[in-house]
């Protein structure tokens, strides 16, 4: 651990992109650019310890994608594909060499770095913080973890009969975040791309 304020990440790539069609979305292309390539370079810039949490079968096509990232990541795989979201948080995060880490699925290609120092900031002396949005929605796949403490409550959850990533935030000491604390963050931040026509949209909106 190269020092007690730093912060590591996490980019989720492991799920089957059902609603994307055949291709994997995590190396869609996004503007010229893979769509996880994307999350990675932002990530680079407030991290300094990346792990890619994916299956075996991604991790050729993901590995391309990345060659001559400003970060190079280190990869997770899952020893049990298609367990969801919840077990890749697990598996990232014990791979991750950091205190706290920042977590971000791979379909949020305009994650805002300012976020992410925020949450980190915030997170400070607990298990995590999490944006909570006026919905009630918890932006569970772009948060900050003390790494053991969410691993773990993880791997409990996973061994219970509710595995959502929210029942998993009960186990531990988080702090909410609302949206009102967002100040200066880009209102893009929590955009996913799950589907060919989101990823149009985002490239229309991109060229304007």
């Amino acid at each position: 651990m190269t020092s007690e304020r730093s912060l590591g990440g996490v980019v989720l790539a492991g799920g089957y992109s059902t609603r994307f069609g055949e291709s994997d979305k995590a190396v869609a292309d996004l503007a010229g650019t893979p769509m996880i390539r994307r999350v990675v370079d932002r990530l680079a810039t407030v991290t300094d310890d990346l792990v890619v949490n994916c299956r075996d079968d991604q991790l050729e096509a993901i590995r391309a994608a990345l060659a001559g990232s400003d970060l190079e990541p280190r990869y997770a795989t899952d020893p049990v594909p298609d367990r969801g979201p919840l077990a890749g948080i697990q598996v990232g995060l014990e791979a991750v060499d950091r205190e706290y880490t920042a977590v971000v699925a791979c379909d949020m290609p305009f994650v805002d770095p300012a976020l992410l120092e925020t949450l980190h900031d915030r997170a400070c002396g607990r298990d995590g913080a999490v944006v909570r949005l006026e919905d009630g929605w918890y932006q569970t796949t772009q948060a900050v973890y003390r790494a053991d403490a969410m691993a773990e409550a993880c791997a409990e959850t996973l061994d219970s009969e509710d595995k959502r990533i929210v029942a998993a935030l009960e186990r531990i000491d988080i702090v909410e975040v609302g949206e009102n604390d967002l100040e200066g963050v880009s209102e893009r931040t929590f955009e996913g791309i799950d589907t060919q026509e989101a990823l149009a949209e985002a490239e229309r909106r991109m060229r304007r």
